[in-house]
């Protein structure tokens, strides 16, 4: 577990690199996992595979082929492989998640896996988490777990330090729920942001107000996050979850306390991607996908 000043640091800047959480024999399973869902979408032209509410688990991006995969999000790899599972359920990610929560108990609400593989064009455009996953209170951490080494080269995170604490900003523009912030807010604070980055088994636990992006992987190195995001267990959803699992709302730290906890927060409710993820949101392509 980890020392109260590792929590303080957290709540102060809103976001936590650690490295080591998880041993090099858990990694590798991780690691090998994922390498066969890679071999297998060089057989796919277009997103595939199917989740609980329909839409495809297997999302790729424009520059995808079989020469040249791209494959850059699985939805609840949970589902579909032990080691996915039982790394976001019951390892250490979990617990630390949990610590960071605090209160009485942490839930996973969702999890998936974001990946960058070589000399690909995804992308991750300024936002906050919490206007995609809004609850009665917004005690939720992002954990990034670093399946493979993130550089400072290769696509990692990059987030504005103590922006957690600031104002909760639209994600719709014209109308339409882009999952990204304005251009303005952009300028104005997202341009000295820090980089988080670490060696595989590294994880950046993450406030789910704290604004962050990340660039494309223009490196040979493949940047492979796995991501599961943690509630406080008295929070409860206030829209639909946007990548529903059968293992959402499973206690991974403490136990329930029957409350409901309500702080104050403004903000307009998301709309959920109709494509395979979020990306198609904020490249303004989901509009064309019913």
């Amino acid at each position: 577990m980890i020392e109260q000043w590792q929590i303080d640091k957290y709540h102060e800047q809103g976001f936590l690199v650690i490295e080591n959480v998880l041993t090099a024999e858990e990694i590798s399973a991780l690691q090998n996992e994922f390498d066969g869902w890679v071999e297998e979408s060089r057989q796919h032209q277009a997103p595939w595979g199917e989740t609980l509410d329909g839409r495809a688990r297997f999302d790729i991006e424009g520059d995808h082929s079989a020469d040249h995969p791209s494959l850059r999000r699985i939805t609840s790899p949970t589902e579909i492989s032990e080691i996915y599972k039982e790394t976001a359920l019951k390892s250490r990610v979990a617990q630390i998640a949990g610590q960071l929560i605090g209160h009485h108990g942490a839930r996973l609400h969702h999890s998936k896996v974001n990946s960058k593989l070589p000399h690909t064009a995804t992308q991750v455009k300024w936002h906050q988490d919490f206007p995609f996953t809004p609850h009665t209170n917004d005690d939720l951490v992002t954990a990034l777990l670093m399946v493979g080494e993130v550089t400072l080269e290769n696509g990692p995170l990059q987030v504005v330090p103590g922006s957690h604490k600031g104002e909760l900003f639209s994600h719709w523009q014209d109308n339409r729920f882009t999952g990204t912030v304005t251009e303005e807010v952009q300028q104005a604070l997202c341009q000295n942001p820090v980089s988080c980055y670490g060696p595989a088994g590294s994880v950046c636990f993450m406030h789910s107000r704290l604004l962050h992006a990340s660039s494309p992987n223009e490196t040979e190195l493949p940047r492979t996050i796995f991501i599961n995001v943690y509630a406080a267990e008295d929070a409860v959803p206030l829209g639909e979850n946007p990548l529903p699992s059968v293992h959402t709302g499973e206690i991974v730290w403490g136990k329930e306390s029957g409350e409901t906890r309500i702080t104050p927060n403004t903000l307009r409710l998301p709309t959920k991607p109709k494509g395979a993820s979020f990306f198609v949101q904020q490249d303004g392509t989901d509009a064309a996908m019913m």
